[in-house]
């Protein structure tokens, strides 16, 4: 990968990458005491779009627009991602579902569907949980809200499960420990964040080459600034508070899907049972993590079919 410089930045600002969505229009609005950035485009029932670590919005740019045929698509930077603010606070998911909520509000929006990854599922299901009269249909891909069970991580990789692609039914997920650690991850990365998203993007995909070199580029571009490494990180530093928040929430009542990829889909098959009265849970089990690059029709095919009769 070569060095990011100034004129390279630009080629990368979210005005640029919105030529690769034709139809999308890039917007901010000022939420919750933040400023949200969010990529908006097509039209009929409200879509809202809530990426992972370590991406951006640019995430959902595989599905976007067939996305966009049938719904008014909204993808949304959450808090401390990308060109949205990053305060010092406010990482816990109930605050970020809240920022979402607020900009729903403020485009007028009494209800929508949700759509989150990574750690935009656990939003999107903080969401579902703290404001369920504005949640039509909620879908975690890969992701769903924290839980106790988190605790039993290892430390330790099982014996013969840490190679180069992570395990599907014993996966180290390292990062959750070292994400933890304030100060010294932006110490070690920025400025070489492309090291970190080179070895991830092996480890949890089964088909790396599906990340392209540009997207790889955007990414980088994004994460090798210290401030933005640090607001991501206090993503994971706020689970110990999500933990506390989800043992007071009552069962999802809305239909839930989850859609699990080789990685994840015997947690989601297991957890999202004791999240949701109304839940269906499919794998896309050819698929690592980040399963919208590696499988954009699998994904679309599952997003499109649940959020029916909406998608006509």
């Amino acid at each position: 990968m070569q060095p990011l410089t100034s004129n390279s930045l630009d080629t990368y600002s979210d005005e640029q990458l919105l030529k690769h969505l034709p139809g999308f229009t890039n917007h901010y609005a000022t939420v919750n005491g933040v400023r949200l950035h969010y990529v908006e485009g097509g039209q009929g029932p409200a879509l809202v779009c809530l990426p992972g670590w370590p991406q951006t919005w640019f995430s959902y740019h595989p599905i976007a627009a067939e996305l966009a045929q049938h719904h008014r698509v909204i993808i949304v930077d959450i808090r401390g991602m990308g060109s949205s603010d990053k305060p010092a606070t406010g990482y816990d998911k109930k605050t970020m579902a809240q920022d979402i909520y607020e900009l729903l509000r403020y485009l007028g929006l009494e209800k929508a569907s949700l759509l989150g990854h990574d750690i935009g599922g656990m939003v999107a299901a903080s969401f579902g949980f703290n404001y369920p009269q504005a949640t039509d249909k909620l879908i975690l891909a890969d992701g769903a809200h924290p839980s106790e069970g988190m605790r039993q991580m290892p430390m330790l990789p099982a014996p013969g499960a840490f190679a180069d692609k992570m395990d599907g039914q014993q996966p180290y997920v390292w990062w959750m420990a070292f994400n933890q650690v304030k100060e010294l991850p932006e110490q070690l990365l920025a400025g070489r964040f492309e090291y970190l998203l080179e070895y991830l993007f092996r480890y949890v995909m089964l088909d790396e080459s599906r990340m392209s070199a540009f997207d790889r580029a955007v990414y980088a571009a994004v994460y090798n600034q210290p401030e933005n490494i640090r607001a991501a990180n206090a993503w994971y530093q706020a689970l110990e508070q999500d933990i506390a928040d989800a043992n007071t929430y009552e069962r999802l009542s809305m239909p839930v899907l989850g859609i699990g990829s080789h990685v994840s889909y015997s947690y989601l098959q297991m957890s999202l049972p004791y999240m949701a009265e109304n839940v269906e849970v499919i794998g896309i089990l050819d698929s690592g993590h980040y399963m919208f690059e590696e499988k954009p029709a699998q994904v679309l095919a599952a997003v499109l079919s649940f959020l029916q009769p909406f998608a006509n």
